[in-house]
């Protein structure tokens, strides 16, 4: 299994001014937008230490997954929650010629913490042998910071915080570990589930 970021977060849309406000950083001086590129470095590296960490994708954007084989004959949990959108499921054999698959023979199935695709009929298409599956999806609470939930959004603003005082970038604090825990699944089976 290989996952794969295929957008970026836009410089814009991190939240640069609302973590300066955390940090209560001086504005309206002259030099004052200067530590915006040391402050977005520590915005992106939390908010990736927090999606690591609890598996949800903070802002909305496109993932690539690549699978040798299904998890289940009649459905794939994805590793990422919330997912909004399944864009495409390519087939690829070993000559790596793509055949894409109709959208009406899967759904997607969404879950807080294991969203699925999940077969229309008894089974997923088949995987060619020696060949692949990839799944293009789009995951994220939104496409902007308001979209992210308070308690997610504020464990964000501590761990950069504590990454821009330090510099360290050392383990996860106990009160930010505390805030993400009720977005981290617990996971009690190797198997998926449905509802």
């Amino acid at each position: 299994m290989d996952l794969i970021e295929t957008t970026a977060i836009a410089a814009e849309d991190l939240p640069v001014a609302t973590f300066r406000a955390h940090l209560r950083l001086g504005v309206g001086f002259a030099d004052s937008a200067s530590l915006d590129p040391e402050l977005a470095r520590h915005l992106s590296a939390a908010i990736a230490r927090i999606e690591a960490e609890s598996g949800k994708i903070l802002l909305q954007r496109g993932f690539k997954l690549i699978l040798r084989n299904w998890r289940t004959i009649d459905a794939q949990t994805l590793p990422v929650a919330p997912v909004t959108a399944i864009q495409a499921i390519t087939l690829r054999n070993r000559a790596n010629s793509p055949t894409i698959v109709a959208s009406d023979r899967y759904r997607l199935f969404p879950d807080r913490h294991r969203p699925q695709i999940v077969a229309r009929g008894a089974m997923m298409p088949a995987i060619p042998i020696g060949g692949l599956v990839e799944i293009d999806f789009t995951a994220g609470f939104g496409p902007s910071w308001d979209a992210v939930p308070d308690d997610l959004a504020h464990a964000v603003m501590i761990l950069a915080a504590r990454f821009f005082e330090d510099r360290t970038g050392a383990g996860t604090p106990a009160t930010v570990s505390a805030m993400i825990a009720r977005w981290t699944p617990t996971r009690l089976t190797a198997g998926g589930h449905r509802g």
